[in-house]
């Protein structure tokens, strides 16, 4: 889908939903807090959204979807998660809780689920287990061959949808030994199991996402038959973990949705709002309290334009890019909102409030990135396992291996590039050493000097020092392989499973991210439309990249801030999205003034 069709696409589906902030419109936050606040599952929004389609473009087109790509499925759930996060959330998992089958399934499973989806049928992904967690090789759900199909026993829990799908991907063990090969993956249709055999377990109460059905399923002998089998035996910790790689791409979404809420509400608030005869706007501490946030925001927006992209255009090295945007983006946004709490007060804190209401939601709802689907633990050992190869490839890829890699960041990084054919079974375990993003970063920094080279003015002066500062964060790629060293020769066997690995992997999500961001700019900056590109912008992500490093000094100065300030004021007026994409939102109806005071 170019990028054309995408934001119309975009603005189509913001003009069904209308202004969130107008009580009669289709997907208000009046209706999205009531439902919150009485723990009610949202079935009539999820039914709006199913009929106008939204899930469908997150399903294969070949077997009745419209998916192209995975960016347009992951961009349509933004616009819905900017209202409310837990009906974004009970879409997605349905839409993942298919990844399993897309991955694995025959034509006819994959057939006969997208029909049953396009029907209204949800899906469930029944993974973890009460007493594992993410250890899944340690599951004990069983699955016993009989005649004609199998006998499935054990409980699955803290399960998304488990009560309201009919239908749940199952992990059971198949093997009599445990290990990699012991697990298999089924389609339960609940509704096929003879009665005594199947029960859905308490909806749980949760802190956010309060409306959701986080809940489970207990098996015991319940039959399924032979074709409930996805793939082949023993392959299902495979398919599991190249479906959870997805998952961590995408789930960002929910993040930098309450954040770009969040953002939009306290502007509103600091854009009217006049202390001792300035806007709080226009206050120095809370100008630059609200440009960082938007800089965070950009930098989780960057990032996750080349790990969702990376799915097609790179799916070998999906498992290095999903892990450094599922840790990242979640912690670098929790931060973020805190800011946002300093520069709006007392009114973050109003549950009730017609204006502010939403704000205090959407402050509870974006911890679920940091443990959904594999918290920060599990992807920093993933990504601490990979570091040595990672680092050693950094350093020494010939040219030609470079000139490959900067070659498809154009792709990877860019809004207008055609996308491959979306094949999630390419995906691999390990990226055996290869990360396009780093790879490809010196070709975005002489990228970005050739673009000062043509700027004028402060423009040229913000770009020259964003390829500065650039420069300056890569650089810690050798030090980092040479402290990796040194700590895999003192600790040996241990090195794997230390508290050091885990610091050195948060260190390697920066240079991934410093990357992203070089990279967004030099290849999407020919296809933006204003205010973007802005060299202050990009300026001012580096620093607060940097600021992760050396935590208390401040490249940017006043003039920078009020640039990116204009930026996001623009956006913010003109009713954008904040991110590079810009989509247009819904307008706002009614007499703002009034509703936020």
């Amino acid at each position: 889908m170019s990028q054309a069709d995408l934001t119309a696409l975009a603005a189509e589906l913001e003009q069904y939903l209308g202004d969130p902030h107008d009580g009669g419109s289709r997907m208000s936050f009046h209706r999205v807090l009531d439902l919150d606040e009485n723990q009610e599952y949202p079935f009539g929004l999820v039914s709006q959204l199913r009929r106008w389609g939204a899930h469908e473009y997150s399903l294969p087109g070949e077997h009745g979807g419209r998916a192209g790509n995975v960016e347009t499925g992951f961009n349509l759930m933004r616009l819905v998660a900017r209202r409310d996060a837990t009906t974004a959330t009970a879409m997605v998992i349905t839409n993942l809780s298919f990844m399993p089958l897309w991955i694995a399934g025959t034509e006819e499973q994959k057939s006969a689920a997208v029909a049953a989806m396009k029907r209204g049928g949800g899906l469930s992904w029944g993974l973890s287990e009460r007493e594992h967690g993410s250890d899944l090789v340690a599951n004990e759900m069983t699955a016993v061959k009989v005649e004609g199909g199998w006998e499935l026993t054990g409980e699955k829990w803290l399960i998304g949808n488990a009560t309201v799908a009919d239908t749940m991907v199952v992990h059971a063990r198949t093997g009599k030994r445990n290990g990699p090969a012991a697990y298999s993956i089924f389609l339960v249709d609940k509704w096929t199991l003879a009665a005594e055999t199947v029960e859905e377990l308490p909806v749980e109460k949760l802190h956010g996402l309060r409306a959701l059905d986080l809940s489970g399923l207990r098996l015991e002998r319940a039959f399924v038959p032979d074709g409930a089998l996805l793939g082949a035996e023993g392959q299902g910790l495979e398919i599991a973990l190249k479906a959870t790689q997805v998952a961590r791409s995408v789930i960002g979404s929910l993040p930098m949705s309450a954040v770009d809420t969040g953002l939009r509400l306290t502007l509103d608030f600091t854009e009217g709002r006049i202390l001792f005869g300035t806007a709080v706007s226009d206050v120095p501490y809370s100008r630059r309290q609200l440009t960082e946030v938007f800089a965070d925001l950009m930098i989780a927006d960057a990032m996750s334009l080349g790990a969702v992209r990376c799915l097609q255009a790179a799916p070998e090295q999906v498992s290095v890019w999903s892990s450094a945007v599922k840790y990242l983006v979640p912690t670098l946004l929790e931060r973020t909102m805190a800011q946002l709490n300093t520069v709006l007060g007392a009114r973050f804190f109003l549950r009730d409030h017609p204006h502010y209401g939403p704000y205090q939601k959407m402050l509870r709802d974006l911890l679920v990135a940091n443990i959904a689907d594999g918290n920060t633990v599990v992807n920093l050992r993933n990504l601490g396992q990979q570091l040595g190869g990672l680092l050693t490839t950094a350093l020494d890829a010939s040219p030609e291996v470079r000139a490959a890699a900067a070659e498809r960041a154009g792709v990877l990084f860019s809004m207008d590039r055609e996308l491959p054919r979306y094949e999630p079974w390419r995906q691999e375990l390990f990226s055996r050493g290869a990360d396009d993003a780093l790879l490809a970063a010196p070709d975005g920094i002489r990228r970005l000097r050739e673009l000062a080279e043509a700027a004028d003015g402060t423009e040229r002066e913000r770009l020259e020092r964003a390829a500065e500062v650039a420069e300056e964060l890569l650089d810690r790629t050798a030090a980092l392989a040479d402290r990796a060293a040194a700590l895999k020769e003192e600790l040996g066997r241990a090195y794997a499973q230390s508290a050091e690995l885990f610091e050195l992997s948060k260190e390697y999500c920066l240079l991934h991210a410093v990357s992203a961001c070089v990279l967004t700019f030099v290849h999407s900056a020919g296809v933006s439309e204003a205010p973007l590109p802005s060299g202050a912008l990009l300026l001012l992500m580096l620093e607060r990249l940097r600021r992760h490093i050396h935590p208390v000094e401040q490249i940017t100065d006043q003039s920078v801030v009020d640039e990116v300030m204009a930026v996001l004021r623009r956006l913010h007026r003109e009713d954008r999205l904040f991110s590079h994409w810009q989509f247009p939102l819904a307008k706002r109806a009614g007499d703002l003034a009034a509703a936020r005071r």
